[in-house]
């Protein structure tokens, strides 16, 4: 969280609806110092001891507060979901299903529903297959453009400990970077129902660095920084088209 306690609220009852009790499942709000607003109380209130609370002694930025995230968590499946989106009932049931199903899949992700500041629905995120299951071709397709938004996926936790955490080189688009990073050398399973929702608005991380127009210096960064996972035969013919888009 950083400055959306308004939304915290919603996020937090999505999750709470899904909890399978402290014995499974980890939750934790992590805090970027935020000081327009007080996100400990919402987390006081809905959580009624069942939630922690972490406060960062001073603002990180996206990539620092991840990396925290991710030194906290104590779980084997990792889900990193932003203060201002929500997951939809069934959504850890089916992600905890597809590694199940498939033990040797570094992460997966459902299909997205983009929402509002006002919560109203904008749309879905393309449909990449009509069948759950392990996608072709994903690392290829998802150099080309960013289909991830960060509430959507689930990463398995021996596969950032592995390939490290978010590059704190990106301040925008370190999301992009990383799940590229996964997707060149782990299989990604797809769960085409819609499961989760990211909110667009103008006070987002993204948001703001749209309207300074810093988000085209680190996407043309991070398609640099990927450019190196790509088999090099396609490499530059992929950065090409992902520049372009």
């Amino acid at each position: 969280t950083y400055h959306c306690a308004r939304y915290l609220r919603e996020t937090l009852t999505s999750v709470l609806a899904q909890d399978m009790g402290p014995e499974v499942m980890q939750i934790e709000v992590i805090d970027d110092r935020s000081t327009a607003d007080d996100p400990a109380a919402v987390v006081a209130e809905l959580g009624q001891g069942r939630v922690g609370f972490y406060q960062q002694p001073q603002n990180l930025g996206v990539p620092g507060n991840f990396q925290t995230c991710l030194q906290r968590s104590r779980g084997q499946l990792v889900h990193l979901l932003h203060g201002d989106d929500y997951v939809c009932d069934g959504f850890y049931r089916k992600m905890q299903q597809a590694f199940e199903t498939r033990p040797e899949i570094g992460a997966a992700f459902c299909r997205q529903i983009f929402i509002d500041q006002d919560g109203n629905c904008k749309g879905f995120s393309d449909l990449e297959q009509s069948e759950s299951g392990i996608l072709d071709n994903w690392l290829e397709r998802l150099a080309t453009e960013q289909r991830i938004m960060t509430p959507s996926i689930v990463v398995r936790r021996e596969v950032y400990e592995r390939l490290g955490g978010f590059d704190n080189r990106l301040i925008c688009a370190e999301d992009w970077e990383m799940w590229v990073r996964i997707a060149a050398h782990y299989p990604i399973w797809y769960e085409p129902e819609p499961l989760a929702a990211y909110r667009m608005h103008l006070n987002s991380n993204t948001g703001r660095h749209i309207r300074t127009g810093e988000d085209m210096r680190y996407t043309r960064e991070a398609i640099a920084i990927f450019k190196t996972y790509l088999p090099e035969l396609v490499a530059e013919q992929i950065s090409r088209q992902a520049r372009e888009t």
